[in-house]
């Protein structure tokens, strides 16, 4: 008899009774993402697995020759009167994912791989603190874009940056400069005007005061289509680079100075950055983790309402004497405690709720650059044998703050874990939860930095990846 079903459209499975399968009768459509769902022990892995697996498999080994059949071994045909409509088939064991906090869905998939090749590759970089694109350019691209946007008959210098903000007297520089040709230069001291020296005569620098030293590479009037003028440009322009490794200076007679370079250098700000590689984008390593969470996206820190729970109490009897560190009023942590309320003529025996806010503020996370007199004599206790006086004058670290760095000096796991009892876990404050330093999160393609990507949907990612749009080069790149 025919089967009422097209096993070219089906799977037709009949009389299964595999395991505790009950002559069971199914069909299964071709081409289609089926689930097999029900309570434990309904029989979904014998049907899946020991009844449309085992016999989709032991049919292609029988495909098999005679030769290659003896290295594998039969499998025996499973209990079931008839299947039809079977193709070659494969069996995925099912896996547990990890529950590291540094994995997320990217890495466990190891799409973030290519994510971190592609970002270092044509990703453009921006300055974190600016904004501004800070992509390095060539002496020929800094040389045209020099001379496209100056005025005619504009006079400005050529300058080489080779000192930035450091201490000596440079007098052995300045000898290899006057050998070299040179005839100016131009150095500021910190908080001062730039002056303009000539080599030729005496410098006499303050070896104790910072200075910044710009060799004058060359003085020129800007002249329109001419040949002459766009060599000497050039020419001074690949002197300056050569001499500052990288660097050139542009200032206008009276006028402001534009910096260039051939590296990742933002002329906003002076700040350099270095060729971006795959690893700037991995935040489970330190060149490309943000320095403060580590590459976690978050931190530990004490929560005032954990560690104050009942604010309608004094501070004697408050949640802190549960702290370790702060147990024992009379103890030095309870000594510094009462001489900032000292200082601020501040009741601690009044209820939490009713202290002023200020002082509450300046108790929990520190009096900031303002210095308090601390005083601490051991021989006012009588039972202590150890007598000596102890004083300074330095600013509060804050209660908080103090319980903060015990944790993180502390080499003991118990003591970790007893502290995380008044913890709370934060959002980083430096990567706001991305887990990258500020200058990998400042890399962009089409607008979106690599963390942005990570962040989307995957029809969203998809749909973004689709629209992506690229230079030819940049195309060649990421193919």
């Amino acid at each position: 008899m025919k089967s009422p079903h097209n096993s070219k459209q089906f799977i037709i499975v009949e009389g299964a009774r595999e395991n505790n399968l009950k002559s069971v009768d199914v069909k299964i459509p071709h081409d289609k993402f089926v689930v097999f769902t029900g309570l434990s022990g309904s029989g979904k892995s014998s049907l899946a697995y020991d009844t449309i697996f085992t016999e989709a498999q032991r049919r292609y080994l029988q495909s098999l020759s005679s030769y290659a059949r003896q290295f594998i071994g039969d499998l025996d045909k499973p209990n079931v009167d008839k299947i039809e409509g079977l193709s070659p088939s494969i069996s995925i064991q099912q896996g547990s994912l990890s529950k590291n906090p540094r994995s997320i869905v990217a890495t466990v998939t190891e799409i973030y791989d290519y994510f971190r090749l592609l970002f270092a590759h044509i990703g453009t970089p921006h300055c974190p603190i600016c904004g501004e694109i800070i992509s390095p350019k060539s002496s020929q691209e800094i040389t045209a874009e020099i001379a496209k946007s100056l005025k005619k008959d504009l006079k400005f210098k050529v300058l080489s940056p080779i000192v930035e903000g450091k201490k000596g007297t440079y007098n052995k520089l300045f000898d290899r400069l006057r050998k070299e040709g040179y005839t100016r230069v131009i150095i500021q001291d910190e908080g001062h005007e730039p002056i303009e020296y000539l080599l030729d005569e005496p410098i006499n620098l303050n070896k104790n005061n910072k200075h910044t030293i710009d060799v004058v590479v060359d003085r020129l009037i800007m002249r329109v289509n001419n040949k002459e003028f766009k060599s000497r440009l050039a020419n001074a322009i690949e002197t300056a680079l050569k001499l500052s490794e990288g660097l050139v200076k542009i200032t206008i007679i009276d006028g402001p100075t534009k910096t260039f370079s051939e590296h990742n250098f933002c002329t906003e700000c002076g700040i350099s950055y270095n060729e971006l590689l795959p690893r700037d984008f991995s935040f489970n390593t330190p060149y490309g983790a943000c320095p403060y969470c580590k590459g976690l996206g978050s931190m530990l820190a004490f929560d005032e309402e954990k560690v104050f729970p009942d604010t309608s109490v004094s501070i004697y009897d408050s949640g802190l004497r549960n702290v370790g560190g702060f147990g024992t009023i009379g103890s030095y942590s309870w000594k510094m405690i009462e001489t900032v309320a000292e200082h601020y003529d501040v009741d601690l025996n009044e209820p939490i709720n009713e202290l002023p806010k200020e002082f509450w503020d300046k108790l929990m996370i520190g009096t900031g650059s303002e210095k308090i007199e601390f005083k601490f004599n051991r021989e006012e206790d009588k039972k202590d044998t150890s007598h000596f006086s102890w004083q300074v004058n330095r600013p509060f670290e804050g209660i908080l703050n103090t319980m903060q760095r015990r944790y993180q000096n502390s080499s003991s796991g118990n003591m970790k874990e007893y502290y995380s009892q008044f913890m709370t876990e934060y959002n980083c404050n430096s990567c706001h939860g991305q887990r990258l330093k500020k200058e990998s999160l400042a890399v962009y393609i089409n607008g979106k930095n690599i963390w942005q990507i990570c962040g989307m949907s995957v029809e969203e990612g998809t749909k973004w990846f689709d629209n992506l749009k690229l230079s030819k080069k940049e195309q060649k790149i990421a193919r």
